[in-house]
């Protein structure tokens, strides 16, 4: 049973959710046996935001990981910061 239309909610707004699958290892072990995990967890939902409803684009879905910072310091030719500090710069390759 949904709440009564009160202030800025309305009921008539309500609808399903898109779909999300979380997989990660309760002991912290960097492994990656976890990848295919993940991607069997996309293959599964049946519902994605957009599911290339045009048959022509995908949806985005994906899997999000921990930015491998030793091997973009050996690929990158600028400076990088610190890691788990990424979101803190914007980087500008020259």
């Amino acid at each position: 049973m949904l709440p009564k239309k009160q202030g800025l909610y309305s009921p008539e707004f309500e609808h399903d959710n898109c779909g999300a699958g979380f997989i990660c290892s309760l002991k912290g072990e960097k492994t990656n046996n976890i990848i295919p995990k993940a991607l069997n967890i996309l293959t599964c939902l049946e519902h994605r935001g957009a599911v290339s409803s045009d048959g022509k684009t995908g949806d985005g879905a994906g899997i999000l990981i921990e930015i491998p910072h030793d091997y973009f310091i050996k690929q990158c030719d600028f400076k990088l910061p610190k890691p788990f500090d990424y979101s803190n710069y914007i980087f500008y390759a020259t």
